[in-house]
């Protein structure tokens, strides 16, 4: 009765019959996992947020495939806003300065931009390159567009780095793009100007596509000293140090060397998951952009899938992230801080270096699989943290911890983790 790409396994794993058990238990628990930030203690301008829903101008239906024009020129303002404060011209000779607003289609989220750039992209059976270790909502978007993904991993040496032989090596007659995720979840690692540079090298030499997720572009860290020093070898063995990364890739968006689509939306640039706002941004080669935005705009024209008020309120929602964000970097680098002074502590645990994003991933001793060691913390401690094999991780030994957690909570989380 059911269609194959829907034949998943829907029952209820150990983890979370675990974490089931444990709150039925009654009681705290803490949750490092934590990744909702309408629920951690952030203080939000609701008069505004709802008052820009309430424009009488919603009550006219207008549908425009793309989106409304106001609020996709509030999305061009937002990167506009980007390269006035000089994030858009960090590689020159392979960005352009601009995001045009015929260049956006607004989505309800990012996942749906996601199928409508699968469904413009690949035929029933096509490939597509993905990261690994990373988010692992791909796998079920693939399935729903009779996409194949093909894993290519992200190696740790003194930080995180594209691994492009191995890009080499996964590549197929069947290959339709690459999907880049910057700064990646849960590694926290962008991508480097260089990276960019030969990332456009190997599509424009196979004719792929680049797809890149920039939902947390603007929570980018700078690395400390206390930082370095509890980073990480993924092979300890090594003698010789990784030269340092060099500087990290602007937004995508101002990306013209191949045909590139960037996905954001305000879930994180302004914390409003729930507003279900993100857009798709098409950058490269003129006549690419063009049959491509072509074929785009009859996607979104089939669904017609955002509402009025919202796109009425893009531009007030955009608006948001200037209070938001500053608490988010805050709370941030302040769990970020703690974790640091907690490890430096003890020798057994440490964490890996992290450029960005809302994650650390935390080493800890191979004493047992990562599903096991999540689910005692969750029985015996009372604190919920992510095993590393959720995001595919290459072997056990790795936590994956939420820094937006409230401070005070994060601080006795770790304390427990680390003591048990």
């Amino acid at each position: 009765m059911f269609s194959e790409r829907t034949n998943w396994k829907l029952g209820q794993n150990r983890l979370t019959a675990a974490i089931k058990e444990a709150r039925a238990e009654g009681g705290a628990i803490l949750d490092l996992t934590v990744s909702n930030p309408t629920r951690v203690g952030l203080q939000y301008d609701s008069l505004a947020i709802l008052s820009a829903l309430s424009s009488p101008l919603a009550m006219d239906y207008d549908p425009q495939a793309k989106g409304l024009l106001s609020a996709r020129e509030a999305v061009a303002a937002y990167y506009d806003d980007m390269r006035l404060r000089g994030e858009g011209d960090v590689a020159s000779d392979v960005c352009t300065n601009e995001v045009d607003p015929e260049r956006i289609v607004l989505t309800t989220s990012t996942s749906e931009g996601y199928s409508f750039v699968f469904r413009l992209l690949c035929n029933a059976g096509d490939e597509l390159l993905v990261p690994k270790p990373s988010y692992p909502l791909f796998e079920f978007l693939a399935d729903l567009q009779d996409v194949r993904l093909v894993p290519y991993p992200l190696i740790y040496d003194h930080g995180w780095q594209m691994d492009f032989p191995s890009l080499e090596k996964a590549v197929s007659a069947r290959t339709r793009g690459v999907v880049v995720v910057h700064p990646n979840n849960p590694t926290g690692s962008f991508v480097s100007v260089g990276e960019l540079k030969l990332l456009n090298e190997f599509c424009r030499g196979r004719g792929l596509a680049l797809i890149v997720d920039e939902v947390f572009l603007d929570y980018g860290l700078e690395t400390s000293g206390a930082e370095a020093h509890h980073q990480v070898e993924l092979d300890r063995s090594a003698e010789s140090a990784a030269p340092p990364k060099d500087k990290a890739a602007s937004s995508f968006a101002f990306n013209h060397e191949v045909l590139t689509f960037t996905l954001s939306g305000v879930s994180k640039i302004s914390a409003l998951p729930q507003m279900k706002v993100a857009w798709v941004v098409a950058s490269g080669p003129a006549d690419q952009v063009e049959a491509a935005m072509g074929r785009l705009e009859v996607i979104a024209d089939t669904y017609l899938s955002m509402n009025a008020p919202v796109q009425w309120a893009v531009p007030a929602l955009l608006e948001q992230r200037k209070r938001i964000q500053r608490q988010l970097m805050d709370r941030v680098r302040a769990n970020l801080a703690e974790l640091d002074r907690q490890l430096a502590l003890q020798k057994d645990c440490s964490r890996l270096n992290v450029e960005g994003g809302w994650y650390a991933v935390l080493r800890v001793p191979v004493t047992r699989t990562d599903e096991e060691l999540a689910i005692d913390l969750v029985r015996e401690e009372r604190v919920l943290v992510h095993p590393g094999h959720f995001y595919d991780f290459p072997s056990d030994g790795y936590l994956v911890l939420s820094l937006i957690a409230p401070v005070e909570e994060f601080g006795e989380g770790i304390r427990r983790i680390l003591g048990s």
